[in-house]
């Protein structure tokens, strides 16, 4: 009997080869070893234009706080979801999600809730509002925010004062250049520049838009030319006029 030498080779090759594949497969579909203990924790807080209170540390002291903090614990000990009633105690946490890993990994996901003014009313009333108008307690953290002072009643802090807090941050020009906020007690504001030695008035908080803009327009093409000094009350309060009142009390 002649044997074909070159058929055997090639059946030879192919059983080599499905082998391979098999043991290939096997390995890679294999699940992964389960770690026992936690390695590493992964703390995201999400990234906003406004400045929260919030940061990796703050996490992990509320956490150890509650001697929840996973990390070089045993993996089958630690539990998501009391990692999340933990952290949804804080007064500046919107949302947290928390998940294990079979590498051994601990991911947190923070959603903060976010300031956009802070209150220092007459009444002697401290506190900060988020971009809901929820209230916030006062922080020990020191965050760039606007401040709003005199007559600022909860209600008024929570609803119009928030609005216009917030028309001013999704500005950039006015993000950087308003310091504070001052409501008189007919309810009417008055912007404290970061820039300038004046004071602006806008009138009832109607309009602010328009407002800002027409006073954007007048640091441009008037403050630039006659000095930013030079007036100490400027009021946008009425439609098509811009009054002035200069530094040493004569009428403009």
């Amino acid at each position: 009997m002649t044997v074909n030498w070159k058929k055997s080779a090639l059946v030879a090759c192919d059983l080599v080869i499905a082998a391979y594949l098999l043991l290939a497969i096997t390995a890679f579909n294999r699940p992964d070893v389960k770690a026992t203990h936690c390695s590493e924790v992964k703390i995201d807080i999400e990234e906003s234009e406004v400045e929260g209170f919030l940061n990796v540390d703050e996490i992990k002291r509320i956490l150890s706080q509650d001697h929840l903090y996973p990390l070089s614990q045993p993996m089958q000990a630690i539990s998501p979801r009391k990692i999340e009633e933990s952290l949804h105690k804080s007064p500046f946490v919107e949302k947290a999600e928390c998940h294990k890993t079979q590498s051994g990994h601990v991911c947190i996901r923070i959603q903060q809730r976010l300031p956009v003014v802070r209150v220092m009313a007459d009444n002697g009333e401290n506190y900060y509002v988020d971009s809901h108008g929820n209230m916030m307690p006062e922080t020990r953290y020191v965050t760039d925010l606007i401040i709003a002072t005199g007559h600022i009643s909860r209600k008024y802090a929570q609803g119009i004062l928030t609005q216009v807090a917030k028309i001013v941050l999704q500005d950039n020009f006015w993000k950087n250049q308003v310091v504070q906020i001052n409501v008189l007690p007919n309810g009417s504001m008055e912007i404290v520049p970061r820039v300038g030695d004046h004071i602006i008035y806008l009138g009832l908080p109607n309009q602010v838009e328009k407002k800002l803009e027409r006073m954007r327009k007048f640091y441009l093409y008037g403050l630039n030319k006659a000095g930013w000094n030079k007036y100490s009350y400027i009021s946008v309060e009425f439609n098509n006029q811009i009054i002035c009142k200069k530094r040493n009390s004569s009428k403009s």
